[in-house]
């Protein structure tokens, strides 16, 4: 029975996405695409979400035009601070290590100190959207460019700042990847005083003021935590995940002579970080504290080829989505697996949809009143007995797509009565 509701809620997931990720994918515009070589092409799209056209490159796998039914898994690869598109091929040797890998590999641009986030603009919001990118339309706009598989066959890396992008986007989208990893990533910033400066420091290298990206690190904290890889960790349960990072000391690829790399030796506070969170947690994940090492590319390249036997794997038996399955968010409108809440409060604080699945959930910390709608899982316009907490079981009949609008009045265990036969097909 579990296996048989994993692989239903993971066609949920696929179905409740199918529709808007269309959408999204409209939203984006190519402005020119150039093909370097028979895997390598820089496609220009220009989309609402960023105040400029911006460049992705893409890696196909070898024979990608010679099999026209065939269909690939996609591994996105992020960039850190002040690179862009063009550094995992041209610094990273992405193309080598990549010739046999059967997946296409995607590589966007993500600004110089861009953080993979929606900006917080001093609350103002607006461009650069780097999440809404990067999540909303790229992703739509490669599934419907090229023959993928959708979320069994999707992964994401990255290094440093794209480290943080890789697990923050993986932490709060768990529904659209199976596998992740990072690579020397700020994967805490936190529990990590440096790295806020950083952060501030970057953002006018992007056209911003200090602190636009999350806001100011003590008064908008809750935006920090909102898209911290550690405080949510627990939403990465299901997902294969690989943590690398080096402690700063001259490697096999530095002078000898060199000093400690600080920013090496920070990151690998916040890896170690998120690595004990994880193992709190009892997520199983691969942590490689591979000792002597900078902050430097020969180290991410090693990072990345030790990592396609791990990746080539789940590809090939990618775990199902989790059912049922708990997500912690800090906004007030979320969703993940199919499922919607919306909470109706002022500001934003963390809440836990939690044992989420075709039987009932648990909502905790809403704040006040809500909305919990879930995936599409039950036979359209079936009748199906729910009862809120202690009070007595009533009727709610599921919509045109199989989806149940439960409203709540604050936190409250709920379960679904589920007869034979009311499930969706």
């Amino acid at each position: 029975m579990k296996r048989l509701l994993a692989a239903l809620l993971a066609l949920v997931a696929l179905a409740a996405a199918a529709a808007p990720a269309a959408h999204a994918a409209r939203r984006l515009q190519v402005v020119s695409s150039q093909r370097i070589d028979d895997r390598l092409s820089d496609v220009v799209v220009a989309t609402p979400a960023l105040a400029a056209p911006v460049h992705v490159r893409i890696l196909l796998p070898a024979g990608y035009a010679a099999h026209p039914r065939a269909r690939h898994p996609v591994l996105y690869l992020l960039h850190g601070a002040f690179a862009d598109w063009r550094s995992w091929t041209d610094a990273g040797d992405a193309e080598r290590i990549t010739a046999g890998l059967n997946a296409i590999v995607v590589m966007p641009e993500g600004g110089n100190g861009g953080w993979y986030t929606n900006w917080f603009n001093g609350g103002a919001g607006g461009p650069p959207e780097w999440e809404t990118f990067h999540i909303g339309q790229l992703i739509p706009w490669v599934d419907a460019t090229y023959r993928t598989v959708g979320r069994r066959g999707r992964a994401i890396a990255g290094l440093s700042m794209g480290g943080f992008g890789a697990m923050s986007y993986a932490a709060r989208h768990p529904d659209r990847f199976v596998w992740a990893a990072s690579f020397s990533g700020a994967v805490d910033i936190i529990h990590n005083a440096p790295v806020a400066a950083v952060i501030a420091a970057e953002a006018p290298a992007d056209g911003g003021r200090p602190d636009d990206q999350f806001g100011n690190r003590l008064a908008d904290e809750i935006v920090w935590r909102a898209h911290n890889p550690w405080d949510l960790a627990g939403n990465l349960r299901g997902l294969v995940l690989t943590l690398d990072t080096g402690n700063g000391q001259p490697g096999r690829f530095d002078d000898p002579t060199k000093p400690i790399d600080p920013i090496e030796d920070q990151v690998r506070l916040m890896s170690v970080s998120l690595h004990h969170r994880l193992g709190a947690l009892r997520i199983a994940h691969t942590w490689d504290d591979y000792g002597p090492g900078t902050h430097s590319w020969p180290y991410w390249r090693r990072d990345l080829e030790r990592a396609l036997p791990s990746l080539t794997a789940t590809f090939a038996h990618p775990r199902p989505a989790p059912s049922p399955f708990t997500f912690t968010a800090a906004e007030r409108d979320y969703g993940a697996y199919g499922w919607r809440v919306r909470l109706q409060r002022a500001r934003m604080a963390f809440s836990t949809l939690g044992e989420a699945g075709p039987r009932g959930f648990r909502l905790r910390n809403a704040g006040g009143r809500a909305r919990v709608t879930t995936g599409p899982l039950y036979r359209p316009r079936s009748a199906h007995m729910v009862a809120v907490g202690r009070a007595a079981p009533r009727t709610l009949t599921a919509d045109r797509r199989g989806r149940l609008r439960i409203d709540l009045r604050g936190d409250a265990t709920v379960r679904i009565a589920v007869r034979a036969g009311s499930l969706a097909a």
